[in-house]
């Protein structure tokens, strides 16, 4: 058996550059149709000093390689890529986002009246998992035995009776539109031992409040259904806390990254070809075009759309014509917020709790 080929059998490359088989490895993932290779990321700096090649990680070569492009943003949903960046720094912002960054959540309820169908703790979970209209920064956390206060708890009440119109039986839908801020602090006739009281000031009469008050972040979610005769009646508190102690206080419905997709054509596809794959791509990646002299070839016109179906990459011989990837250090990341804040600012606060953590790190090895 022949001996594999050395280091020293390789042709001749400019100092500082990898052959291209093992360039290909470094910085793809390579997605073949019974399973994806290359998978892992080399962090040993030695790894290809045989071909001059310093393999470290340096902060000025981060700075210089990293960035970040919006492709698209509104009040709930953000999209960007985040390059030349490593996947658990990528993963570290998603867990953040999931868990960590603050929001406002109602944690107590007191119910006065419940007639309902909906039994107690089940239509306080349901009030719990409302999106709640608020800046969290202006907030502070809220300790087991501290009172209430205008920075630390934002109180609602909810009173809704439903009644007969007439002959005809009448069914009331309670709105979270129905949930009523109380910017001087709680209604309800608590007697003097609890810890839950009035206000000293009303949270309207705060700067950062008066031009922005606090309500449900969507007014039509359906909180309960009454027939006639049933009533609810009850008041609701709400406070800072984070999406790790429950998912009530996450910040996000979902956020989510991706590497960038890369398709390569190892060979030139044309006519029957070219509408072949046209055809077995159901994301609608490959768009055809015009070779001249009346023939048709193929391109991929949206890689960003591919979806890793690998439907392109199946069937024969097209595993040869094909080439389908994933760049390891380009990620299409995903933000969709629930409405406390927008999507760009919660990535601007996972960025602060994340430089935090690191700081505490420091401090701790010093």
């Amino acid at each position: 058996m022949k001996d594999r080929p050395s280091v020293m059998d390789l042709p001749d490359l400019p100092k500082g550059e990898l052959p291209a088989h093992l360039e290909l490895q470094r910085t793809r993932v390579v997605c073949a149709a019974d399973a994806p290779s290359y998978t892992e990321s080399v962090q040993y700096s030695g790894a290809y000093m045989a071909f001059g090649v310093d393999n470290s990680l340096r902060l000025e070569d981060f700075k210089k390689s990293f960035k970040v492009e919006v492709k698209y943003i509104n009040d709930d949903d953000m999209e960007f890529d985040m390059i030349g960046i490593d996947a658990a720094l990528a993963n570290a912002f998603r867990r953040i986002l999931l868990a960590e960054v603050p929001t406002m959540a109602i944690e107590k309820v007191f119910i006065a009246n419940n007639t309902s169908v909906i039994q107690d703790e089940v239509l306080a979970h349901r009030l719990g998992m409302i999106p709640i209209k608020a800046d969290p920064r202006h907030f502070e956390y809220k300790a087991d035995d501290e009172n209430a206060n205008e920075k630390n708890t934002i109180v609602f009440k909810l009173n809704v009776v439903c009644t007969r119109k007439g002959d005809r039986v009448n069914n009331a839908s309670v709105k979270s539109e129905q949930l009523i801020w109380l910017p001087e602090g709680s209604e309800m006739p608590f007697d003097t031992k609890t810890k839950f009281t009035a206000f000293g000031c009303g949270q309207d009469k705060l700067p950062e409040f008066a031009s922005s008050p606090i309500c449900s972040q969507y007014p039509d979610i359906t909180i309960a259904k009454l027939r006639p005769g049933q009533a609810i009646e009850l008041e609701c508190h709400a406070i800072k806390g984070i999406g790790k102690t429950h998912a009530k206080w996450s910040p996000v419905a979902t956020a989510r990254y991706r590497m960038h997709p890369e398709i390569v054509l190892t060979e030139v596809l044309e006519d029957d070809l070219a509408e072949e794959l046209v055809a077995k791509c159901p994301a609608k990646v490959f768009d055809i075009e015009d070779l001249g002299k009346g023939r048709k070839g193929v391109k991929a016109a949206r890689p960003r759309d591919c979806t890793l179906c690998r439907e392109c990459v199946r069937g024969e011989d097209w595993e040869k014509r094909v080439s389908l990837r994933r760049l390891k250090e380009h990620f299409i990341f995903t933000i969709e917020s629930t409405g406390s804040l927008p999507p760009n600012v919660l990535f601007t606060e996972a960025i602060k709790i994340l430089i935090d953590k690191c700081q505490r790190i420091i401090a701790e090895l010093s």
